[in-house]
């Protein structure tokens, strides 16, 4: 299957905006929202909000560039930094957008699950939805990394956008949130 860069598109113009209605969602149905904060005194909060937002631009600065400052043909050509480029761009930018969005959907929905539950294995489904969210966060690093070392115009924004999603997304969520929510 031959991935565009129209598909790409569509996708990140359809799991966008489900991400957010998936927040809005579940903090108003939550009983008590500050019990998604787990662990995390309520002094650290007004320190880590502003990353959410800092994440969220981010994100934002990374798909700017790759949806209006890169052609076709350089969008096709990004890679890991470890291979040559095999015109598998497209899919590889699919891969990493799917991996933080479709689990960033589904990441507060499976925290009510297991804050409302009482199985053993909810832990596992949380912290993996968390796992997947930071993987693709470092695979669009890497497609960022290669194309700054191919000296691709604006490589160095979708970089530095990279690092303020895995700020919010790899260091307070799946790090500093994991370790301190009362599982």
């Amino acid at each position: 299957m031959d991935v565009t860069r129209q598909a790409v598109l569509i996708f990140t113009l359809i799991f966008g905006p489900l991400v957010l209605l998936s927040y809005v969602y579940g903090v108003s149905h939550s009983e008590d929202p500050s019990e998604l904060w787990g662990g995390i005194p309520e002094t650290w909060w007004s320190f880590i909000v502003p990353f959410m937002f800092i994440a969220a631009a981010g994100f934002m600065a990374y798909w700017y560039v790759i949806f209006f400052k890169l052609d076709e043909k350089t969008l096709g050509e990004l890679r890991w930094p470890w291979v040559e480029s095999d015109g598998l761009g497209n899919t590889r930018l699919l891969a990493s957008f799917a991996l933080v969005m479709i689990p960033s959907a589904l990441w507060l929905e499976s925290t009510l699950f297991h804050i409302n539950s009482d199985y053993s294995w909810t832990p596992i489904l949380v912290i993996g939805i968390l796992t997947l969210v930071s993987i693709g966060n470092v695979m669009m690093g890497l497609l960022a990394y290669a194309a700054y070392k191919d000296g691709v115009d604006y490589a160095g924004i979708m970089l530095t956008g990279s690092i303020m999603l895995g700020i919010q997304c790899i260091l307070n969520d799946w790090i500093l949130w994991t370790y301190k929510f009362p599982w």
